[in-house]
């Protein structure tokens, strides 16, 4: 219902329209030259004093967010529902349907329409069907004066005002535009800007809205209907409304068109007999609406990231704006088939609602950007839903400690500082260190690491088998020889962070007694840790984080965010050098045949091409971790409980963990060519000399070890090993 309508406001009225007439009459009885000339230099004079939000219009509209193919819709930001289209993807129904509902003589009119406006108040005033008086360019000055974001809040309420002034103002304005701007130029702005009920502003919002499709397939019956909606969008709105007055809206902008003969009565009568068809689609509206997908936590990331860019304002209040009010384009760095392979994978290992999780992250190396970052855990604020950047780290997230796969950082020091990979230790069962301890892991009153497998694991060992094996007592001794900051400057180097205080202080202040950083004890993130391993399979080139491929403004111009910032950071031969060393762990053979046992081997079996990774297990197996890598993609997970760092996930669920990261890697390359890792130079290999036969490949059956078996053994150790048990 119509709201009754003051005495004050009556009057005006009254004395508005007397006016109206008065303006009506003298103008029909001007010479038309004379007018034209007039109206020609009125509005010269006053398209310069337009606000520049009528001039240039910069109204809001939503940012899109897709993943890296261009295509698969991830989500949208928008304070406002709205998003630009040009007027040749509007059907033409749709532009006919507008004109002949709110201004039928817009063609013929110079903006100003004074006998409508003056018909429109006298019948008002008389108590006649309530019209109203505005044209389509006068309702489009007033759309956008009351929705410009630049205007002070005042002074956007004043311009709906039933005001003379106002109104004045508005005709002035409106005359202005229509003097610089092409007839089609306005209607295409209205439609864009109209509010359209339900949340939605300008057609393309409304006919998702509503239809489910985009302006351009919009049919008559469709037309009419949302045409007949922005006279009273919340009256009319058959979504969450009444219908019946929809319909009956709908029926006169039908008539109406048939009036003006842009339809016949019988196409007229035909969608007036056409059922109601809606297809409501609530368009999806920040991270939290990903549900369906699954790509929360990366839309989390990449918002964040968002905030940090200079390039979308200079504060982040500003940037936060420009993302739901600038209406980008942003393709994303997202695979969604790694990322779907990465959250089945680890609900495999725990289901969505556990308290424990499998963070996974994918990265490209070569350029940094982030294929998938995928949690069991789903993403939100309701029961069993979490906010928190598991994959990435931040906020209350500090990471998780990532055990041996740490071991990779002392092998790179140790290459670095010239040491082959050659380096022999005849590594004991325990390791005496310079440490004083106490208590349980201590020898006599210093801190005393031990193998968690002696019988596989201890001898003379190289960087080869050391890594495969996964011996303690090797990496705490080579990191003594090398230096314990050197190998902590090494992993800040690849990009590790340390978010927890306790490791920032270590690192800033005592890095040289952290004897124990080798075996993984600082928490870290799944994103840093493949990160840092896509380094090393860029043979050395380290490449910022980045979750996204490109990001363009509405009229398609490029924002300079986004694109690969990458360094050399490693001599390629140092990286070439470690990655040899990797393809022990995963079940592979090395350039120069010298690994003979791993921790995951079953990950050469999966991926079915040239991979290397590392294992990792933390203190009495409280989180456990599998990173993998070919020369196209670098994957980590971690098991964990992010939120309780004493609740041990126990060693059982390693072989999971690796099994779900070679999945995800097996996805991330398939269809892409085969490539193979670059042998290290022979300086950097050095000259393997084992004083005794390495131990079996395989270690013994116990109880919460995972079985270790290695089918890739070189010829001479198969012989060795054929020999011995006959």
């Amino acid at each position: 219902m119509p709201r009754p309508r003051s005495p004050l406001t009556r009057l005006f009225t009254v004395l508005l329209a007397g006016l109206l007439v008065g303006l009506a009459v003298a103008v029909a009885a001007l010479p038309g030259s004379l007018l034209g000339g007039y109206a020609a230099k009125a509005g010269l004079a006053a398209y310069d004093d337009l606000p520049d939000a009528l001039r240039t219009p910069a109204q809001p509209q939503r940012s899109y967010l897709y993943a890296k193919d261009g295509r698969t819709l991830l989500t949208t930001f928008y304070d406002v529902n709205r998003s630009d289209v040009p007027l040749a993807e509007i059907a033409p129904v749709m532009r006919q349907a507008i004109v002949a509902a709110e201004d039928r003589r817009f063609y013929s009119h110079g903006g100003t329409d004074l006998r409508g406006m003056a018909r429109a108040l006298v019948a008002n005033v008389t108590g006649g069907n309530t019209q109203g008086g505005s044209t389509l360019t006068m309702q489009y000055v007033r759309n956008v004066l009351k929705t410009d974001p630049s205007r002070t809040a005042a002074d956007r309420a004043a311009a709906t005002e039933q005001t003379l002034g106002r109104k004045l103002q508005e005709i002035r304005y409106a005359t202005a535009l229509e003097d610089r701007l092409s007839k089609d130029e306005i209607l295409n702005r209205y439609l864009n800007i109209a509010y359209f009920g339900s949340g939605a502003y300008g057609i393309a919002a409304a006919s998702q809205r509503y239809f489910a499709k985009s302006p351009a397939d919009l049919t008559l019956a469709e037309s009419a209907l949302l045409a007949g909606l922005v006279q009273s969008p919340d009256q009319y709105s058959p979504i969450g409304g009444d219908q019946r007055a929809a319909l009956d809206r709908r029926g006169y902008v039908l008539d109406a068109m048939a009036e003006t003969g842009k339809i016949t009565a019988e196409q007229a009568a035909r969608a007036k007999a056409e059922k109601l068809a809606l297809h409501p689609t609530a368009q999806p509206n920040g991270c939290a609406a990903t549900a369906a997908a699954d790509t929360g936590f990366f839309c989390d990331y990449l918002r964040r990231w968002w905030l940090e860019q200079p390039a979308f304002g200079a504060s982040v209040d500003e940037r936060e704006q420009a993302l739901r009010r600038g209406g980008y384009r942003v393709v994303t760095s997202l695979d969604p088939d790694v990322q779907a392979t990465a959250v089945a994978e680890a609900r495999k290992i725990y289901p969505a609602d556990d308290k424990r999780a499998l963070p996974v992250a994918a990265v490209e190396p070569g350029t940094g950007r982030v294929l998938a970052m995928a949690v069991n855990r789903r993403y939100g604020l309701g029961s069993g839903e979490t906010v928190n950047p598991l994959v990435s780290g931040g906020g209350s997230v500090q990471g998780y400690q990532a055990g041996s796969s740490f071991k990779l950082f002392t092998i790179l020091a140790a290459l670095e500082s010239g040491r082959p990979l050659a380096t022999g230790f005849d590594a004991p069962s325990k390791l005496p260190t310079r440490y004083a301890a106490e208590g349980e892991g201590s020898c006599d009153g210093t801190w005393c690491p031990a193998n968690a497998n002696p019988e596989w694991m201890d001898g003379y060992r190289m960087m080869w088998d050391g890594f495969g094996r996964s011996v303690n007592t090797y990496f705490v001794w080579l990191a003594e020889q090398v230096g314990e900051d050197k190998v902590v400057e090494m992993a800040q180097r690849l990009g590790i962070t340390f978010r927890a205080q306790a490791d920032a202080d270590f690192a800033q202040h005592d890095a040289r007694n952290w004897g124990a950083f080798t075996l993984g004890v600082a928490a870290t993130t799944p994103l840093d840790l493949a990160n840092a391993y896509a380094t090393v399979a860029a043979e050395g080139t380290y490449c910022t984080p980045t979750p996204v491929v490109s990001v363009t403004t509405p009229d398609g111009t490029n924002v300079p965010v986004g694109q690969p910032s990458c360094k050399q950071v490693l001599s390629p031969d140092v990286a070439r050098a470690a990655t040899d060393a990797a393809r022990c762990p995963v079940g592979q053979q090395s350039a120069y045949g010298q690994c003979n046992g791993g921790t995951a081997t079953a990950v050469d079996r999966i991926v079915g091409r040239p991979v290397a990774g590392k294992t990792g297990s933390s203190e009495q197996n409280a989180t456990e971790t599998f990173v993998g890598f070919t020369p196209q993609v670098a994957v980590a997970g971690i098991a964990a409980n992010p939120d309780d760092s004493t609740d041990l996930v126990g060693s059982a669920v390693q072989r999971k963990v690796i099994d779900a990261v070679a999945r995800t890697i097996r996805t991330a390359v398939d269809g892409l060519p085969v490539r193979d890792f670059t042998a290290p130079s022979r300086e950097l290999a050095g000259d393997p000399q084992r004083p005794e036969p390495p131990r079996p490949s395989s270690p013994p059956a116990r109880p919460q070890q995972p079985q270790q078996t290695d089918p890739g053994l070189p010829p001479d150790v198969l012989r060795w090993l054929q020999g011995r048990r006959g």
